[in-house]
């Protein structure tokens, strides 16, 4: 957090989300926000609270995409849930609590698999050791007796060239096994499967701040059973048994705890869904009011008891989306309203919109069709003319018919490619007589105008 900087943040952001400037900039301030409030005293520090963000806009224009990214850019723990799959206390649904289980999870986990990747360099050579092993079992010390005993080499033995011998073809096999020559000979590995102990099975366990789960895998022997694989299977299998044995449980504990209540992100989708609309003759849904005050202790700040032990909910960042149509934020409970001080309103996508998300983004759909149909040999190039077709037809079909934003553009694309997608592992390169297959706007126009012309055929199809 420290190197990046709003502009550059909002830098990073453009690369993958086309315009939606208001967001990206609220998201970059609250997350420069993070590392500001860590620079201030211990006194001061305690004070300063996130200021969590609502995002009005509707479905498609990148309030989702804005939120994920953001947690990847800056490697934090992130959780993504949608609001209306929660009900009151008392009702049959999730409990809101859960959400901060499920963020400690994910930050365990990815912990985790940093402290893998630190030491898995050391992992990779204990395996291929165990490895060696496997294929060159170690010689005895000693010769067999007639009694079924051990007895010490004789005076004419010379128990040095043995093991001379031994070494000299270890480091053959290693150089063998490091060039990649021996992944599909088999080994027989004896392997040691935990007890398969289901999330929760014990009730009330994390209430009181237990982890019932880690307990019982130690207190239930693991069951080994001996495998015929290849070298290249057991190798994966080893590095990870190396890596997890060297890896310090409680140190990822404390930072994944630690990481999940200072850096963590959730992103909470449908918030307008769980807004109380008050109509003419009866009161506001007080279902949907008990969400919002279930959901209001863990957005101010409370401590929740999770497996791994005891979270805060006050410095972790809740990004709020909806797309507002029918309520609005203010039907929200006050009090809630007040935990997301900062509103980011995204604009609906346009023809212009949908052309630069066709051809900019890093991973822009032009990009990751042409990609996909080169697997096969077929080369497909896109002109201009085509791009502006595609951008037209995917914005009339959302005037026409439902407005899902971008999402239109998966549609209109699939369809236009359906049939050389289907056709492409035999056409290889002969798409065309010069091995291309261009697509224009006479193209487009002729693979969709059919669809396009039968408004009732449109709104099933794209």
């Amino acid at each position: 957090m420290k190197e990046l900087t709003p502009r550059e943040i909002v830098q990073e952001l453009d690369k993958y989300i086309v315009g939606q400037k208001g967001a990206k900039r609220a998201v970059a301030i609250a997350i420069r926000n993070r590392w500001r409030r860590l620079q201030l005293p211990p006194g001061l520090r305690e004070e300063v609270l996130p200021k969590n963000i609502i995002m009005i806009g509707p479905t498609g224009v990148g309030k989702t995409e804005i939120a994920r990214r953001l947690a990847i850019l800056v490697k934090s723990p992130f959780l993504k849930v949608e609001a209306s799959k929660y009900t009151e206390v008392g009702y049959v649904g999730r409990d809101v609590e859960s959400m901060i289980k499920d963020l400690v999870e994910i930050s365990v986990n990815m912990v985790k698999q940093e402290k893998i990747e630190e030491i898995r360099p050391n992992a990779e050579k204990r395996a291929e050791d165990r490895l060696l092993d496997l294929l060159i079992p170690p010689p005895p010390r000693g010769r067999a007796s007639a009694s079924g005993g051990q007895r010490a080499p004789t005076e004419t033995e010379e128990p040095s060239t043995a093991g001379e011998q031994y070494l000299e073809t270890r480091e053959k096999f290693r150089k063998k096994l490091q060039e990649g020559k021996l992944e599909d000979r088999t080994v027989e590995l004896t392997l040691q499967e935990k007890p398969l102990i289901f999330h929760g099975v014990v009730a009330g366990a994390e209430e009181m701040g237990m982890d019932f789960q880690n307990i019982l895998e130690k207190m239930i022997p693991p069951r080994t059973q001996t495998k015929k694989i290849t070298i290249g299977e057991a190798r994966r299998i080893l590095i990870q048994e190396e890596a997890e044995k060297a890896v310090d449980r409680e140190r990822v504990i404390r930072e994944a705890l630690d990481r999940a209540e200072n850096t963590g992100i959730i992103f909470i989708d449908e918030l307008d869904k769980i807004a109380s609309r008050e109509v003419a003759g009866r009161g506001p849904d007080v279902s949907r009011e008990g969400v919002q005050r279930d959901l209001l202790p863990i957005v101010e700040g409370t401590t929740v008891v999770t497996r791994y032990g005891m979270v805060k909910t006050d410095r972790i960042l809740f990004v709020a989306a909806g797309a507002f149509h029918v309520s609005k934020p203010s039907d929200l409970i006050p009090e809630l309203q007040g935990r997301f001080p900062i509103r980011a309103e995204l604009e609906s996508l346009g023809r212009e919109d949908f052309i630069r998300i066709l051809r900019e983004p890093k991973n822009a759909l032009i990009k990751q069709y042409t990609a996909l149909l080169e697997t096969e040999g077929v080369k497909v190039n896109f002109t201009e003319d085509a791009i502006e077709e595609i951008a037209q037809i995917a914005f009339q079909v959302n005037q026409r018919s439902q407005n899902i934003g971008a999402r239109r553009l998966h549609t209109v694309m699939e369809k236009l490619l359906e049939d050389v997608s289907f056709d492409a592992p035999e056409l290889g390169g002969r798409a065309t007589p010069d091995g291309e297959l261009t697509v224009d706007a006479k193209y487009v126009r002729t693979k969709l105008q059919p669809i396009l012309k039968d408004e009732d055929l449109s709104r099933y199809i794209l």
